[in-house]
């Protein structure tokens, strides 16, 4: 069903209009699109206009949007980005095709990163197009055909390859390891590092050794592995970490094992697509490679 015209504003009054929610002043947004203030000020008024309702509280020189044109705001961004990522790909488009694809930073890095070479050299005419993004979100709002994640298969609207579990050791610095620790327990009174993407994964890993963790740890939170790796390395805390992400370290001397061997973490990797895309060529070519290059319990690059 085609819109009417009426509905569809020009493209560039919603940069203009999307840009002001962003960076909060019409000065900000001349400078970033290289404009006058005088044209963000037709652009938006010209929108309200074809909108026929007030977007904007103008106090005295500063604008603010009103409660609707916030969330107006919102759905705007996420159509602009899947125009931009359309646009991308129109642009750059090979023989074979495109894939976008949004991965885990450190996994993506670690894992995906040394195999790509594999998957270049069978697939020359397609291009991946990474992105990062530590959480699950929109399809349809940002433009991936598919993402890597780590959870659980019941992200909505999606269908998943399994590509590995994972086993998870508690490490630290030596000079914090000389704490004794004789039972699971005693690791709680050790000051933790948690990250964000797995809040249970303290209280699973005392579970898995026999310890029911009631109370809340507290601790300190990272939002990636890299950055709780430097933490521990640095004495801060003691961090869960997949064994694969700190085999060296602890090769090394500069980590160490705080109490028992590495168990199975909760949740495991996948790669996930939008049914929708589920026909995609390019997507289809890098999930039948990939299902051949992983299985769940393959060793990963050291």
């Amino acid at each position: 069903m085609s819109l009417s015209r009426r509905l569809l504003p020009s493209i560039a009054s919603l940069r203009a209009f999307e840009a002001l929610d962003r960076l909060g002043s019409a000065s900000a947004v001349a400078d970033e699109l290289s404009l006058t203030q005088g044209a963000v000020s037709r652009q938006l008024q010209a929108l309200e206009k074809q909108m026929g309702q007030t977007l904007l509280i103008r106090d005295r020189k500063r604008l603010t949007l009103t409660p609707d044109a916030r969330e107006f705001a919102d759905a705007v961004r996420g159509a602009l980005n899947v125009i931009g990522t359309a646009a991308l790909k129109l642009q750059t488009r090979p023989g074979g095709g495109t894939l976008s694809l949004a991965i885990l930073p450190t996994f993506g890095m670690r894992w995906l990163m040394p195999r790509l070479p594999d998957f270049a050299a069978r697939n020359p005419d397609v291009t991946i197009n990474m992105g990062t993004e530590l959480v699950p979100f929109d399809f349809a709002a940002t433009g991936y055909d598919a993402a890597i994640h780590f959870g659980t298969a019941d992200w909505p609207g999606t269908d998943s390859l399994l590509l590995r579990n994972e086993q998870v050791i508690a490490v630290a610095a030596p000079t914090l390891a000389g704490v004794p620790v004789a039972r699971a327990a005693d690791v709680v009174r050790l000051p933790l590092l948690h990250i964000r993407t797995r809040p249970r994964a303290w209280a699973d890993w005392l579970a898995a050794h026999g310890h029911v963790q009631t109370r809340t740890l507290p601790g300190t939170l990272h939002d990636q592995f890299s950055t709780i790796s430097q933490a521990a390395l640095h004495g801060l805390g003691v961090a869960l970490m997949p064994d694969y992400l700190v085999s060296a370290d602890i090769a090394a001397g500069r980590l160490v094992s705080v109490f028992g061997p590495a168990v199975e973490a909760r949740g495991a990797y996948f790669l996930v697509w939008p049914r929708s895309k589920a026909a995609d060529p390019s997507l289809r070519r890098f999930r039948d490679w990939l299902s051949d290059q992983t299985e769940p319990e393959d060793l990963l690059p050291r």
